[in-house]
């Protein structure tokens, strides 16, 4: 599993660790039903705590990411209730849209980083859209 974690960040480890799993999803180099690493081998990996790993995973099981099963582990099973996310995405795109007009940001330049985002997923996900559309 490739993760790079940036350990001089701001970010918190288990959020970049979240973050880097749920863009492996969309850019399906995690497949629904695939296993990640147990928390004790994805610490080892990176070189960090195994409370950090388990926190991301519970992170990621509550909202929907995967499931965790005693016998596989952490299994990717993406919740596919598409008005839940809806609302969830929402409530997130409200404060980075707000933090843009506070910087001056114009809605043509937030709908062109949007598009050039959306694309640039799409193409690590080999041209193929989400399934759910």
């Amino acid at each position: 599993m490739l993760v790079q974690i940036d350990f001089d960040s701001d970010e918190a480890i288990y959020q970049q660790l979240c973050n880097q799993i749920i863009l492996g999803i969309a850019c399906s180099q995690f497949q629904e039903g695939d296993n990640l690493p147990s928390v004790r081998e994805l610490a080892e990996d990176i070189g960090i705590n195994m409370h950090t790993v388990n926190k991301a995973y519970a992170i990621l099981k509550q909202e929907g990411y995967l499931t965790l099963d005693r016998r596989r582990g952490a299994v990717i099973a993406v919740d596919t209730d598409k008005y839940k996310a809806s609302e969830k995405l929402m409530d997130e795109m409200k404060l980075v849209l707000a933090q843009a007009i506070c910087k001056g940001v114009s809605l043509e330049e937030i709908h062109e980083m949007v598009d050039r985002i959306f694309c640039e997923i799409i193409a690590e996900n080999g041209g193929r859209k989400e399934k759910n559309e």
